[in-house]
């Protein structure tokens, strides 16, 4: 599986964003987000179950209701649109994949590709 995160840039407080992750063979596999701010850890932030399963959605607390995360096997990508950004989003954003959502995704990621830099500030 190859990932690769795009849409990241510099957005004001209360915009918002679409990022995407280009992957290819990962049809069986939940594709997670997740970010990193600096000197911080890495925070799950959604996780979407692969369509052979069910195709659920999870997100952490402090982006549920704002983000919504999606993904298209057909065109080998997931996506993730952030509303209402607030200035604690900015991070470096990945996306990568895990067997389940169930349990610490970010943990049990089994791949995951290059960021993306998400900047929320006036």
């Amino acid at each position: 599986v190859q990932l690769q995160a795009s849409g990241g840039g510099l957005v004001q407080p209360g915009g918002s964003l679409k990022l995407s992750c280009a992957a290819s063979g990962f049809d069986y596999y939940a594709i997670v987000w997740f970010r990193q701010a600096p000197g911080k850890e890495r925070e799950g932030v959604s996780c979407i179950s692969s369509t052979v399963v069910d195709r659920n959605t999870y997100y952490s607390d402090s982006v549920k209701g704002r983000f919504t995360v999606s993904r298209d096997n057909a065109k080998n990508a997931a996506y993730l649109n952030m509303n209402s950004l607030k200035p604690e989003d900015t991070a470096v954003y990945y996306c990568g994949v895990t067997h389940t959502c169930n349990g610490d995704y970010v943990s049990s990621l089994t791949t995951w590709g290059q960021g993306t830099q998400v900047t929320v500030s006036s």
